[in-house]
């Protein structure tokens, strides 16, 4: 029958609706922050139901600089978000019982909608937070704002910002993907609405990519006079020494010079095997970093960079060439100086 579901949609449904049932007793969302008067971290867990993890030292820290405290009763999706997640498991465990394409089409854009308003709302949370400070508070920044990154790693004063979905939040986004794939097998319900319905097949995919490609190993331009090494914490003022290590969950160090990236690399703070790739900026082209196993790279006293590492990188030799002779260095190699 055309407007039935096969059996592995159906099958595929009910594993959905036992998921989200799960997602009701795990975090859902994390946000972790990292300084050097903090080496083992804080962190930030968002269940369906309120905030677990170190909120009281948040609060505290936050409190200096003007920031709202965090308290479980300000917020309403703590009340409502667990009744949406059993309203969906439910909603799941129907559609698989009655079998009926249409109704599975319904629940898919229901639930393509409210992930999307989630973020939305999850977003304009951390703006208002982020930038909603305290006048009067003990510590201002002038033109600083807080907001902690939606998906990713951002840099808030001495601090390294990590947000990422949790275990209930990947089993959310698992849960997407497993009505994507229902919905598409099915055949896009009616072939009349098959380009309405194409269109947002598109967009939904688009949503799943942002998710999976969020945590690049890819990395950030340096922003001068804004960015702070991780290492030294000076301001980042001269591009053309800086340098930066990406984990493999998309986490950003950023250093002012070759010399501050060894000395973190040295300290094991961070584990090798979640190194996710290594940049140097390009010496004669300041907008581009080169991974620093295939950079050219010159050593020379003469170059005078911020932390004395006195070291440039290129993109060729060709381009490191005419700065040898300038500088009077000597030709070097990533793995040579990182020994």
């Amino acid at each position: 029958m055309k407007n039935k579901l096969s059996g592995i949609s159906r099958l595929l449904l009910v594993i959905a609706a036992i998921a989200l049932v799960m997602v009701l007793f795990t975090p859902m969302w994390r946000i972790e922050l990292n300084a050097p008067q903090y080496p083992e971290g804080l962190n930030l867990r968002i269940h369906a139901n309120g905030l677990r993890g170190n909120v009281d030292i948040i609060n505290g820290l936050n409190h200096y600089i003007g920031m709202k405290s965090l308290h479980n009763e300000d917020f309403i999706e703590f009340t409502i978000l667990p009744y949406i997640i059993i309203f969906f498991a439910l909603a799941f465990a129907l559609v698989a019982l009655l079998g009926k394409r249409l109704w599975m089409n319904i629940l898919f854009f229901l639930f393509v909608s409210f992930g999307i308003l989630a973020m939305v709302d999850f977003w304009r949370w951390e703006y208002n937070y982020g930038h909603n400070l305290d006048p009067n508070a003990a510590i201002i920044v002038p033109g600083m704002a807080y907001q902690p990154p939606l998906i990713g790693f951002k840099q808030l004063l001495n601090f390294g910002a990590y947000s990422i979905p949790d275990t209930g939040g990947w089993i959310f986004i698992c849960v997407g993907v497993l009505i994507l794939f229902c919905f598409i097998k099915e055949g896009m319900a009616a072939r009349k609405m098959k380009k309405f319905f194409s269109r947002a097949s598109v967009t939904t995919a688009m949503v799943f990519v942002f998710f999976l490609s969020s945590c690049s190993t890819y990395p950030a331009q340096i922003k001068l006079g804004t960015d702070h090494c991780y290492f030294c914490k000076m301001t980042i003022t001269d591009a053309r020494f800086g340098a930066e290590v990406v984990t493999k969950k998309g986490k950003l160090y950023k250093f002012d010079d070759v010399h501050c990236m060894l000395s973190f690399l040295q300290s094991n703070a961070l584990v090798k095997n979640d190194i996710g790739g290594i940049y140097l900026t390009d010496y004669s082209n300041r907008n581009q970093l080169l991974k620093a196993s295939e950079a050219v790279l010159l050593l020379s006293e003469q170059l005078h960079s911020p932390m004395n590492g006195n070291i440039a990188a290129f993109s060729n030799n060709d381009s490191m060439k005419k700065f040898k002779d300038q500088f009077n260095g000597k030709e070097t190699t990533w793995s040579e100086i990182a020994k």
